[in-house]
């Protein structure tokens, strides 16, 4: 027995999500099916809004829904520092550690040659701009302990040397080669409490 089509693109649409392979996709399948219309219909809604109303925060590229983010917009968030992220989940866990209430900027990638990935692929540009702007003191840069995090980090250290700004980087404890999403918070603030400057 095969599936009908239309189950068949809902399981073919599953297995595109990450972590997902044919059982789960299968499953999950399987169970939209049991769930009321009022709640495919919210699912399906959802999926729409993300795609047509999720955009770019000018100031930081975080997510958001309008020119610029919550925290960009935090009056009550410490303006002269900034922590540089790859991605925004990486924001979403600093902001649960509770351990930093500075800015944020997110640079997208990593600088990774064999993957394709050049200096000039991450989002770096507008960072002396904010510097400038703001008259930010502190640089925090806070990437995965890999040979891809850390030419990243020396790479914006380069970029801005000539800035008049301390840079810093969490401090080792974070295992090396370990993805910053599997990090507990405990050992974040104490890598974040105990950053070394880069000389």
């Amino acid at each position: 027995m095969t599936y009908p089509p239309t189950i068949k693109n809902l399981i073919e649409c599953f297995k595109k999500l990450p972590g997902i392979g044919e059982k789960s996709a299968e499953r999950l399948a399987l169970h939209i099916l049991k769930l009321d219309d009022e709640i495919v219909n919210l699912f399906s809604q959802s999926l729409m809004d993300s795609k047509s109303k999720i955009k770019r925060c000018k100031i930081c590229n975080n997510l958001t829904e309008n020119e610029k983010c919550d925290l960009c917009l935090d009056e009550s968030r410490n303006k002269k520092a900034i922590c540089i992220v790859e991605d925004v989940k990486n924001i979403i866990m600093m902001e649960k550690s509770n351990v930093y209430n500075g800015q944020y900027h997110v640079i997208g990638k990593l600088i990774s040659p064999l993957e394709g990935v050049n200096p000039s692929d991450i989002n770096i540009s507008t960072l002396k701009s904010r510097i400038e702007k703001d008259n930010v003191q502190e640089i925090i840069i806070v990437l995965k302990q890999s040979i891809e995090g850390e030419t990243t980090t020396l790479y914006i250290s380069k970029f801005l040397e000539k800035m008049n700004v301390k840079i810093s980087k969490i401090a080792q404890g974070i295992p090396h080669g370990t993805d910053m999403d599997y990090i507990d918070y405990l050992t974040l603030e104490t890598a974040i409490e105990n950053r070394k400057e880069i000389s």
